[in-house]
């Protein structure tokens, strides 16, 4: 099994189209040069001080093949694609190692680049959770719009704790975990929280039996989260914000991060905090936001990071568990 980070940021990427806070401002600066990883050497004069990001998202396949899962479509897919060249094997006149998307979630920096799928000369197939195809078909109806273009054929995910298999890939197994979270502002139920709203996914290469737990949008881990963080080999986590109040004290938003279904890293019961019980992992946050300080390679909280042992995603990383 192999992932590959096509996006790493929250949504709004880094830098942010409209934001000109300290690390948007930077980031502009240095814009062309290359992400690195949490782990790289202290900056200098050739390794500037952060990287651009685009939305988060990732795709899953196997040594050998050119089909892949891409697991959420952010509205930066054809960026991701142009610097992704597993994804265009040209097979044919018409191709695309997009075998299926599978979505977390109905929120748009997740869902919005299935339109920039319409070409597609098959049908998209797409796995998601009923509340989530159901947001698709009403306070956003991209299904319906996609059905005048190449269509949908829709697999309803369920939250059994079953594996699953998407075709083609033969040694990967999926399951889907329900998170605590709410539906997106455009949902009917956005203040009637369901089952399914925002998903977790433990992914299984059946070979290794090496598993990977992908949480960008996380904002408790509840006994059923770390169990499935204690049965996994590397995790892949809400990397959001760095403090609960962080977009208030920037003026940024009014809305502190638990609000948000984010649980910040710092602070007493943070992710950093909670992720010391699983230090024998590999631990990685992704979905950061332009906000977070560890952005910056040079400051004390990406340090804090480095001092813990945990990664910072970035556009372009591989993992293979």
């Amino acid at each position: 099994m192999k992932i590959k980070v096509l996006g790493s940021a929250a949504g709004g990427g880094f830098p942010q189209w409209n934001c000109n806070c300290g690390n948007c401002t930077l980031a502009r600066r240095t814009a062309g040069q290359p992400a690195v990883s949490a782990h790289a050497a202290s900056p200098d004069a050739a390794n500037p001080t952060v990287h651009a990001r685009t939305q988060s998202s990732l795709i899953v396949g196997e040594e050998g093949s050119a089909d892949w899962v891409l697991i959420n479509a952010s509205p930066d897919i054809l960026t991701q694609i142009r610097a992704t060249p597993e994804l265009q094997p040209a097979r044919g006149r018409r191709d695309s190692g997009i075998a299926a998307v599978l979505l977390m979630d109905a929120q748009i920096d997740h869902v919005t680049g299935l339109l920039m799928l319409r070409e597609s000369s098959r049908p998209l197939n797409i796995h998601a959770t009923a509340p989530v195809l159901a947001d698709l078909r009403t306070g956003l109806p991209l299904l319906t719009v996609l059905s005048h273009y190449c269509g949908t054929v829709e697999h309803t995910l369920a939250l059994d704790g079953q594996p699953f298999a998407i075709a083609p890939l033969k040694h990967v197994r999926f399951q889907a975990l329900a998170l605590s979270s709410k539906a997106p502002p455009y949902s009917p139920h956005r203040h009637d929280p369901h089952p399914g709203d925002n998903i977790g996914l433990l992914i299984t290469d059946t070979r290794s039996g090496r598993r990977v737990f992908y949480a960008p949008g996380l904002g408790e881990i509840d006994p059923a989260v770390a169990q499935a963080m204690r049965s996994a080999d590397v995790l892949m986590l809400d990397g959001t914000f760095w403090d609960e109040d962080e977009m208030i004290r920037l003026e940024l938003s009014s809305k502190p991060a638990r609000s948000m279904g984010h649980l910040p890293q710092s602070g007493a019961g943070g992710m950093l905090e909670r992720l010391g019980d699983y230090a024998d992992k590999r631990r990685i946050l992704i979905h950061i936001n332009n906000s977070n300080p560890v952005l910056r390679h040079d400051s004390p909280e990406h340090a804090q990071l480095r001092a813990h042992g945990i990664e910072l995603a970035y556009d372009g990383m591989e993992i293979v568990p």
